[in-house]
């Protein structure tokens, strides 16, 4: 029972970090493999005016927050596996790793800019500059503190449901295979 729990609380982790946006493991692509095709839709042009309230949206949701250090943590991860392809270039790729960071710095930056390409796709000009006015007043301002932490929370609460019901699931298992004459 201790091994199912252990799994459980792995796989609602792994789960967790889906959930929230946590970034993907980068693995270097194999000599010669063509790169991957993007996973989304493609964007249609949006209006200068919806750009800039979106990014005006994005600023005070403060979502910088969650991409501020993609480009150093993309040069590590990508380190560490052309490292474990390549243990001969160990030490070069240490060395090689700051360089790279230094000269993709600012990059980041194309995650803020197509968030909000991605928010003027799903939302209208009008809707955009809506909620910029919802979030400056008292309600919209307490919306901005309190998400984060119900978000937190809540996922939190998900995944402890799911190690509770979990066990329930389990035990559903042991009864049927136990009316078969098969314990487990």
């Amino acid at each position: 029972m201790k091994r199912f729990t252990g799994i459980l609380s792995a796989a609602g982790l792994a789960a967790t970090f889906a959930l929230v946006g946590a970034p993907a493991v980068a693995q270097a692509p194999k000599q010669g493999a063509a790169p991957a095709a993007p996973q989304t839709q493609p964007l249609k042009p949006a209006s200068p005016a919806a750009l800039a309230a979106a990014r005006e949206i994005l600023a005070m949701k403060n979502a910088s927050a969650m991409y501020q250090s993609a480009v150093p943590n993309i040069v590590e991860q990508t380190k560490n596996a052309l490292i474990q392809q390549n243990l001969n270039y160990q030490k070069d790729l240490n060395e090689v790793a700051p360089a790279v960071a230094k000269n993709l710095a600012g990059r980041e930056k194309e995650i803020g800019e197509g968030m909000a390409q991605v928010y003027a796709n799903e939302f209208s000009e009008q809707e955009l500059k809506d909620l910029v006015t919802f979030y400056k007043t008292p309600l919209g301002q307490k919306l901005l503190i309190a998400e984060p932490r119900a978000i937190q929370f809540s996922m939190g609460y998900m995944n402890q449901w799911a190690l509770q019901f979990a066990g329930t699931v389990n035990e559903e298992f042991r009864k049927e295979m136990k009316n078969r004459n098969k314990p487990i």
